[in-house]
C-alpha cells in the first residue's frame, strides 16, 4: 500500500518554489548566448493608417546588423486561426507577420530592428522614416457595426466576420410567448490586458550546417508553437526547430500562442548568423498581446409565474480587435455554450455576433470564454429575483438541475456527468452568515455605509484540449523521470505530478522529476490551457505510472526468482510480500542484461466530453456613498472539482484566479480612445490591477462530488475562480445599490467614480 503521506489528496509542499523564492529561477530572459544581438519591434502609433517605410538611413548606423520589414519577410505565411464555424466556415484576413501599408491597431508591428546591444537597437528604431497617413477607426464592437462606421477589412462589410447562431430559435420564442414576465439585462464585459509577471521574451539560435533553429522562449506550450511556427509561418519540416521553455513566469492563456516576434528572430537570427535575443517590455506588452474578454450581451430570460425559467434568448457581441488571433473568433462562440450554466433551461437561443474593430487583438484569457458567459447567467438570475420578488438564493434552488437529474444534457448539448449544485450555494451561505446579513446591513447603515451580499453559482468545461501524452521512466538512480508536453507557467506541475508518481510507487516526491516544455526530449504535447493539465495530463501519467510498474514487477520477478503477482512496491523498492526479500529500483535499472524498454512507459488520454467544474461565489461588500468606494468584507468560495489532487496547489489556483476576477470587477479596462483608437490605459500608471488589500480573506472549501467521465475523478481547478468572482462580486455591488436607492445597474468596473455617479444619478432623478 502507497503512503498517503505524499500521495493525491494529501497537502505536499511545491517541489518548485525553493529556486524561484531564491531568484535562482531560470527564465528566457536569464539565457544569454555568448555574442547574442538584441531586437526590437517598431509599432504603429495610429489605430489606422497607411503608411510608407524607409529604413536606409536606419541600416548605416552604428551597430545595426539587421531591419526586416514586409518586404523581407513576404513569403512568410500569417498567423493563422485555428478555428472555424462547424457549418458556415469563413475565410479570414491574413494576419501578416508583418504590416505591409495598412495597420489595423495602435501597436501593430511594421519593422524588426536586430542590433548588436539594445542601445544602437533604439536608435535604428528612432531613425526609421515612416509617413503616416492616418484613417477613420472602428473602436468598440457597439460602434464597429453602425452603418458609417470604418471599415477594418473590406472583405468584412459591417466589420462582422460572422453572425451565426447556436440553440433553438423558435423552442426559445414558443417560450417567451407564454412568459408570465421576462427579465432582461444589457451588460459590457470589459476589455482586459492580460497582465501576467513576465513579460514574453524568446532568444532564437540558428544553426547553418544543420540548417536547424533552436527557440527558447516563456510559453504555455513548446509543441503547438513549434508546428505553427514551422507549418504555417515558417514553412519548414519541424524536425528543423527545436523549442525550449524554461521558467514561466504566468501564462493565463495568452502564452498559449504564437506571436510575431517568434518568426521574425528566426528570419534575422538565420541572416546574421548569431543568436537574437528579445524581451517585451511592459509597453510592448500592453499593445503587442492578445488582450482579453470584450463582449456586449443582452440576455433576457422568459419566467412563470413561481419563478421556473422556461427559456433564455441572448444576443451576444464580440470584439475580435484588429486580427484573428490563434483561438480569437472561438471564445465569443465556445463561451456561448455555457450559457444556461447550473440551470435546467429547456429553450435556449444565442445569436453571436464577432466583429473587427482597430484594436489589438482578443483570445483566450484565463477562463476563455466561461467566464463571460457566467457572468452574462449569474447576472441575469439576479434580475430574475428582482423581476419576481425572490432572493437570489430562492430563485437558484428553484431553476438548478437536480443531482437526479444527472447525467443531464443542456439545450447547447453539453452534457453535466455529477454534482450537486444546490449543496454548495447552501454551504456557502452558511459560511458567509447569510441568515443574519441584515444586522450587519442595520450596522454598516449607522457608520453611513451600504452592504450588499451576492451570489454566483457557475460551472465550466475543462480537459477539451485533446491528447496528452507522458512518459515515466525509471533511472539508472532509482528515481523517476516524467516527460510530459504540457507547460507549467505557475500553476504547480513539478509537485502535482510528482504526487500522481508517488501515489503509484510510494515514495517521496523529491525522488520524482518532470521534464516539460522540450520538443527534442518530449515526443508530443497539447501545452497547457483550458484547465487540462490534470484532467488529461494527469490521467496520463497515472495510467503510464502503472504501467512502468507491471513493468517494473515483470523484471523484478525475473531477479528474485518469484511471480510478479507476490511483488509489491513502495519508497523505490520491490518486495516479496511478507518477506525482507527485495530489490531497490536502481539495482533493477543497472541489472546486468535487462530489457531497457521495460525501463519506461507511455500513456495518453483525451476527454472528448469534457469536466464540469461548479461551484458558488458569495460575497459580501461595503459602499461607501459618500466617495463610491467599495470594500469586499467577505468572501467564501466553495467548489466542486471532483477530487483534489493537493489541497494546497488548489486554494492557490483558486485565490488567484478570484483576485484576477476581483481586479475586473472593481477596476481592470483596457481604454481605447473612441475617436483615434488610442489605448488610453497603456501602462500601469493608467490601468490598475488589484492588490492584497483589494480583496478579502478568503474562506474556501470543497463539497466535491467525483467526476464520472474522467478516471481520476478530478474536473478541472485553474479558471475556476476567474469564472465565479465577477459576477458574485457585481451582484454584491448591485444588491447594496438596489436595497439603497433601487440601482439595478453598473457595468465592470465598478469603480468608485462609476458609484459615485450612479448614486448621484439617483438622486439627481429623485429630485426632479
Amino acid at each position: 500500500m502507497a503512503p498517503t503521506k505524499f500521495g493525491v489528496g494529501q497537502s505536499v509542499m511545491r517541489k518548485e518554489d525553493d529556486p524561484l523564492i531564491r531568484g535562482k529561477g531560470s527564465y528566457t530572459d536569464d539565457y544569454a548566448p555568448q555574442a547574442s544581438a538584441h531586437a526590437l519591434v517598431l509599432r504603429s502609433p495610429h489605430a489606422h493608417a497607411t503608411f510608407t517605410l524607409d529604413a536606409a538611413a536606419a541600416r548605416q548606423l552604428p551597430g545595426v546588423l539587421a531591419i526586416l520589414t514586409a518586404e523581407d519577410v513576404k513569403d512568410l505565411g500569417g498567423l493563422p486561426c485555428l478555428f472555424n464555424l462547424p457549418d458556415k466556415p469563413f475565410v479570414g484576413p491574413d494576419y501578416p507577420i508583418l504590416a505591409g501599408d495598412e495597420i489595423r491597431h495602435v501597436g501593430d508591428a511594421v519593422a524588426f530592428v536586430v542590433a548588436d546591444t539594445l542601445a544602437h537597437a533604439r536608435d535604428a528604431i528612432e531613425a526609421i522614416a515612416v509617413e503616416w497617413t492616418p484613417l477613420p477607426a472602428a473602436i468598440g464592437a457597439g460602434n464597429a457595426i453602425k452603418p458609417d462606421a470604418a471599415q477594418v477589412w473590406p472583405q468584412f462589410p459591417g466589420n462582422v466576420l460572422f453572425d451565426a447562431s447556436i440553440g433553438d430559435k423558435a423552442a426559445a420564442e414558443a417560450a417567451f410567448a407564454k412568459a408570465h414576465s421576462i427579465a432582461e439585462i444589457r451588460i459590457v464585459n470589459p476589455r482586459i490586458v492580460t497582465n501576467y509577471m513576465e513579460t514574453r521574451a524568446a532568444v532564437c539560435e540558428y544553426d547553418a550546417k544543420r540548417d536547424h533553429f533552436t527557440l527558447t522562449i516563456g510559453s504555455q506550450g513548446s509543441h503547438r508553437l513549434r508546428d505553427i511556427l514551422c507549418q504555417n509561418v515558417l514553412k519548414i519540416p519541424t524536425d528543423k526547430m527545436r523549442v525550449i521553455c524554461p521558467d514561466v513566469g504566468g501564462g493565463f492563456g495568452t502564452k498559449l500562442f504564437p506571436y510575431r516576434e517568434y518568426a521574425l528572430l528566426a528570419v534575422a537570427a538565420k541572416r546574421i548568423g548569431k543568436p537574437i535575443r528579445w524581451t517585451a517590455d511592459r509597453s510592448d506588452h500592453f499593445v503587442g498581446d492578445s488582450q482579453g474578454r470584450d463582449n456586449i450581451t443582452v440576455a433576457r430570460m422568459a419566467l412563470a409565474e413561481d419563478g421556473k425559467f422556461l427559456g433564455m434568448d441572448v444576443d451576444l457581441i464580440g470584439d475580435l480587435g484588429g486580427y484573428l488571433s490563434t483561438f480569437g473568433p472561438y471564445i465569443p462562440y465556445g463561451g456561448a455554450g455555457m450559457l444556461p450554466g447550473l440551470y435546467d433551461i429547456k429553450a435556449f437561443h444565442c445569436r453571436i455576433r464577432t466583429v473587427f474593430t482597430h484594436t489589438v487583438p482578443v483570445d483566450a484569457y484565463r477562463g476563455a470564454g466561461r467566464p463571460e458567459a457566467a457572468y452574462v447567467i449569474e447576472r441575469l438570475v439576479d434580475a430574475c429575483a428582482r423581476k419576481l420578488g425572490m432572493s437570489p438564493d430562492a430563485v437558484r434552488r428553484k431553476n438548478f438541475i437536480a443531482p437526479r437529474a444527472l447525467p443531464y444534457t443542456t439545450a447547447t448539448g453539453k452534457v453535466y456527468d455529477s454534482g450537486d449544485f444546490a449543496a454548495h450555494l447552501r454551504r456557502a451561505m452558511e459560511i458567509g452568515g447569510w441568515k443574519d446579513f441584515s444586522k450587519r446591513v442595520k450596522t454598516a447603515k449607522k457608520h453611513g455605509l451600504v452592504r450588499g451580499i451576492g451570489l454566483a453559482s457557475y460551472v465550466e468545461v475543462c480537459g477539451t484540449m485533446g491528447e496528452e501524452t507522458a512518459k515515466v521512466v525509471l533511472d539508472a538512480d532509482g528515481d523517476i523521470t516524467v516527460l510530459i508536453g504540457s507547460q507549467s507557467s505557475g500553476q504547480g506541475h513539478q509537485t502535482a505530478y510528482a504526487q500522481i508518481v508517488a501515489e503509484q510507487f510510494g515514495m517521496a516526491p523529491e525522488r520524482v522529476r518532470v521534464i516539460q516544455g522540450d520538443t527534442d526530449k518530449i515526443a508530443t504535447g497539447l501545452g497547457t490551457g483550458g484547465s487540462a493539465s490534470i484532467p488529461s495530463g494527469g490521467v496520463s501519467v497515472q495510467r503510464a505510472t502503472q504501467k512502468l510498474g507491471e513493468q517494473l514487477r515483470e523484471l523484478a520477478a525475473d531477479a528474485l526468482e518469484t511471480s510478479a503477482a507476490d511483488l509489491e512496491i513502495a519508497d523505490g523498492i520491490i518486495r516479496i510480500a511478507g518477506t525482507d526479500r527485495t530489490i531497490s529500483f536502481s539495482d533493477l535499472a543497472k541489472r546486468p542484461g535487462v530489457d531497457s524498454s521495460k525501463l519506461n512507459a507511455s500513456a495518453s488520454f483525451s476527454s472528448a466530453d469534457g469536466t464540469y467544474p461548479n461551484g458558488t461565489h458569495l460575497v459580501e461588500i461595503e459602499l461607501d456613498p459618500a466617495t463610491g468606494k467599495i470594500a469586499i468584507v467577505n468572501y467564501v468560495i466553495v467548489d466542486d472539482f471532483g477530487v483534489t489532487l493537493n489541497p494546497l496547489l488548489l486554494a492557490g489556483q483558486v485565490h488567484g484566479g478570484t483576485m484576477q476576477g476581483i481586479g475586473q470587477a472593481l477596476m481592470e479596462q483596457a481604454v481605447y480612445d473612441p475617436n483615434d483608437g488610442q489605448l488610453v490605459t497603456g501602462t500601469f500608471m493608467d490601468y490598475a490591477i488589484p492588490r492584497a488589500a483589494d480583496g478579502a480573506p478568503i474562506v474556501f472549501e470543497t463539497a466535491n462530488v467525483p467526476c464520472a467521465t474522467n478516471p481520476m475523478g478530478v474536473k478541472g481547478a485553474g479558471e475556476a475562480g476567474a469564472i465565479g468572482s465577477c459576477p458574485a462580486v457585481v451582484n454584491a455591488i448591485i444588491d447594496a445599490l438596489w436595497r439603497e436607492y433601487r440601482i439595478d445597474h453598473i457595468d465592470m468596473p465598478a469603480t468608485p467614480e462609476r458609484v459615485w455617479m450612479a448614486i448621484r444619478e439617483h438622486e439627481r432623478q429623485h429630485r426632479l
